[in-house]
């Protein structure tokens, strides 16, 4: 069983999925394994469905959903593999989750955020200001080498979801910022943009702490993380009368029905201050 969900798991690495997607769904798989001593061959949807009710017992239908996704994913793995020979998850067993809206910065928080980046050293405001401006994630961002960046054009080549390939755009701000921020390091073009304090690439879950931090600085009611640049990123293009379509293209969404989901946030807000101000 370990054989196989390492190669599961090295196959997730391959396909460039974030690095904390990956840590959990070895986590759960591993848990899930630990207890379930039936041949994988020979479990049945009774015997599945037995161990996740003790696994999911107690547990928000997000957290459920997200365990149910990561065994999903292993049996297709499995059945692809021909280590299974049918897969034995029922759908009915999802939990119905309404859809929630991404959360994003608004305008006051957008200012308080670059406020507070001014005050810190150079890679860490220049890193807050790519996220916010070119709609990337973390991994995106983490995998960036500086030959990758054109500071000229304002312009950058990443590796998204599916090692898919696309240009990236960032504003003029970020690209002074980060010239001097290069102007620090001796570096090559095959180095990576962001280095962490030992001089090695800068991380996922690095870049999660440094944005974190940047907004309890800023003060604001939410958590900051990369995801709410990307979303802060993607509302505020829309705001500006961008296409959904150009939005997709910028944050590397292959169906079109992911970016749709920012014109419903535009929407709301436009009925909340209408309601604000006519009662």
């Amino acid at each position: 069983m370990r054989r196989i969900m390492n190669e599961y798991l090295l196959g997730l690495k391959l396909e460039n999925k974030a690095e904390r997607t990956i840590r959990t769904y070895r986590w759960f798989l591993e848990r899930f394994f630990s207890i379930c001593t039936v041949p994988l061959s020979l479990l049945t949807a009774d015997e599945v469905r037995e161990y996740l009710n003790h696994f999911t017992k107690g547990k928000k239908e997000r957290t459920v959903d997200a365990y149910l996704s990561a065994l999903s994913s292993f049996l297709q793995f499995c059945l692809a593999e021909e280590y299974i020979e049918k897969i034995v998850i029922k759908k009915r067993w999802r939990p119905k989750i309404p859809q929630s809206l991404p959360k994003y910065l608004n305008e006051l928080e957008f200012v308080r955020v670059k406020i507070a980046a001014e005050n810190m050293n150079l890679r860490d405001r220049s890193l807050i200001l790519f996220l916010l401006s070119s709609g990337c994630r973390s991994s995106e961002v983490s995998n960036l080498a500086i030959r990758d960046v054109n500071l000229e054009n304002r312009c950058a080549d990443v590796i998204g979801k599916g090692n898919r390939e696309r240009k990236v755009h960032f504003s003029e701000e970020c690209a002074v910022i980060l010239s001097e921020y290069l102007k620090t390091r001796n570096a090559d073009g095959i180095d990576p943009l962001f280095l962490n304090n030992s001089g090695q690439r800068l991380k996922s879950n690095a870049i999660y702490y440094i944005t974190r931090k940047i907004g309890k600085k800023a003060d604001i009611p939410q958590s900051l993380h990369p995801h709410c640049c990307r979303h802060t990123f993607a509302t505020n293009m829309l705001a500006r009368g961008a296409s959904l379509e150009l939005i997709a293209d910028e944050l590397g969404h292959v169906n079109l029905n992911t970016t749709r989901i920012y014109a419903r946030i535009l929407k709301e807000d436009l009925v909340t201050a209408y309601q604000n101000k006519m009662g």
